[in-house]
């Protein structure tokens, strides 16, 4: 078996959409998300805001993928679909040719991925229009929220408050790393 052979056999994943420009994207994708919606989250009474729009919101590239916030009824979720196959496995159970009959699942098997030297974890997800992709569930319950502004100004907050979080633990890691080697230098002074 050659190379690409045995690549295609171990990385089977689909990209029907990795060749569409940018507008014919966002427009795939949010009438599969709005089919989805409608058959599978339509009737449901608990958990799903059916106020909220499927909204792609953020759209940009970070080889290989497209990478944007997806604004739905029932979650907002960072996406990433591949323009072009992405050095990942594919979970068991996950191909296209097992997963085409299936039901929709909102996230599938988690793997980790790096993004920009940043490992992360994301869930494999496949829909026939979209073909594979990954799914960070970023809110979960979305009753609370009567807009769309709402999701993202709450987002926007979770992600202010991390970003203060990091830079004071950073700057308190660094102080203790100071101190630390201050004592661990006071005490080799002293033993001697």
């Amino acid at each position: 078996m050659n190379d690409s052979a045995r690549m295609a056999d171990t990385n089977p994943w689909e990209l029907p959409l990795a060749t569409l420009e940018d507008a014919a994207f966002v427009e795939v994708i949010e009438e599969t998300f709005t089919d989805i919606y409608r058959t599978w989250f339509s009737q449901e009474i608990m958990s799903i805001n059916h106020d909220l729009p499927i909204l792609l919101h953020a759209l940009r590239r970070v080889e290989p993928w497209r990478v944007f916030l997806l604004l739905t009824p029932w979650m907002l979720a960072r996406m990433f679909v591949p323009i072009q196959a992405p050095p990942l496995v594919i979970p068991v159970g996950w191909r296209a040719v097992e997963r085409v009959n299936e039901p929709y699942t909102v996230i599938g098997p988690g793997i980790r991925i790096v993004i920009r030297e940043t490992t992360e974890k994301a869930h494999v997800n496949y829909h026939p229009r979209i073909g594979h992709h990954l799914v960070q569930p970023l809110i979960q319950s979305m009753e609370p929220f009567r807009s769309p502004n709402e999701v993202f100004r709450a987002w926007n907050e979770v992600i202010r408050i991390r970003t203060e979080n990091i830079r004071k633990l950073n700057h308190r890691c660094r102080w203790q790393e100071d101190v630390s080697r201050r004592e661990f230098f006071h005490r080799a002074n002293r033993e001697t």
